[in-house]
């Protein structure tokens, strides 16, 4: 599905073709558009799963908390919107405002969504359990799993930005030649060889004698023209440069130390070998510090909306007293779930 083609159903775009939200946001095409979209049907979405909450007690609540479900959400995201930005932008990434409100929308919108398809059976329970203690605690239960969802859409669409380099500065990039399957080339290390003599190896009939490095100043058998054998002095010559590995068990061994065959010395050093993958050019080497910063903001999302749900309550109404808009501030949040859980 195209991003430039509007769906009816924006929770539908998200959930069957999220590829093409994020590659949208990143980039910034039609992004007032996109936005506006998801605040219209996650404020219906919120104010329907609010009336259901409202109308434990009357449906004078059930209005009210229509109202003040999208409400509290609204302003969590102006509260929190602000430190999110300014985050992204002390640790070098470059995303605008309109991509970081893009983004937390997406995670609305399916915490939204997914809320009021809970409805049923939150409505369900309101029939058969008419218990205020349980259907409080069964509601935040829904609304904390409808937003640890949306939240999960939240952190897979910085991932996304992060691929495209949107998180990181260009300074912590690396930039290589982009040759698919190109190996990291191996820096050969000069063998160490053993001081002392080396007798030269005899050429067998019918084979061309090899070249053999001779350690500088060792000696060397001669045979002349006339059957006499002489000896000389062996010119330095340069050490084969081959890369190896010596296993952990043998390294550190002293000179003279007998190797089993095919094992060399252990002046070799030991080499990384090539993993096979090729870095592009443009990938980060390491996680940014958005990505470390945007778990922090999470948390700070959910410990600012739970205290902002606290102030604006009630939302169920309490059978057990008369209407009103708003409660006293007293007490906190968690204290009355932990409350509630002693009561059940």
């Amino acid at each position: 599905m195209s991003g430039d083609r509007p769906s009816p159903l924006v929770i539908e775009r998200i959930l069957r073709d999220r590829e093409s939200i994020w590659q949208q946001i990143v980039a910034e095409r039609d992004l007032n558009a996109l936005t506006g979209r998801m605040l219209t049907s996650s404020a219906i979405a919120l104010a329907c799963y609010g009336a259901v909450l409202g109308f434990f007690h009357s449906p004078l609540m059930a209005l009210t908390s229509a109202l003040k479900l999208p409400l509290l959400f609204l302003v969590t995201l102006v509260i929190c919107l602000p430190t999110l930005y300014l985050f992204n932008l002390v640790f070098g990434a470059r995303l605008s405002v309109r991509q970081s409100l893009a983004l937390v929308m997406v995670a609305i919108t399916v915490t939204s969504m997914l809320a009021v398809a809970f409805a049923p059976i939150s409505l369900f329970f309101l029939i058969t359990a008419n218990d205020y203690g349980f259907f409080k605690l069964l509601n935040v239960s829904i609304l904390t799993l409808s937003a640890l969802v949306g939240l999960r859409f939240l952190t897979s669409g910085m991932q996304v930005l992060n691929d495209n380099g949107l998180l990181a500065p260009e300074a912590a990039k690396v930039t290589v030649d982009e040759r698919a399957g190109a190996p990291a080339p191996v820096q050969a290390v000069p063998a160490a060889v053993p001081a002392g003599p080396t007798p030269a190896a005899a050429p067998v009939a019918g084979q061309s004698a090899e070249p053999v490095a001779v350690p500088a100043g060792a000696a060397v058998a001669e045979s002349t023209a006339n059957g006499a054998v002489t000896t000389a002095a062996a010119p330095a010559q340069v050490p084969p440069q081959v890369p190896a590995q010596v296993p952990t068990q043998w390294a550190g061994q002293p000179a003279g130390t007998s190797f089993p065959p095919g094992m060399l010395p252990p002046g070799y050093v030991a080499q990384r070998p090539w993993d096979g993958r090729t870095v592009r050019r443009g990938e980060p080497t390491q996680r940014p510090a958005s990505m470390t910063l945007l778990y922090i903001w999470i948390l700070l999302f959910g410990f600012v909306g739970t205290q902002l749900a606290w102030t604006l309550r009630p939302f169920f109404g309490d059978p057990g007293q008369d209407f009103s808009f708003f409660r006293s501030i007293d007490g906190n949040f968690y204290a009355e779930i932990l409350r509630i859980i002693g009561n059940l």
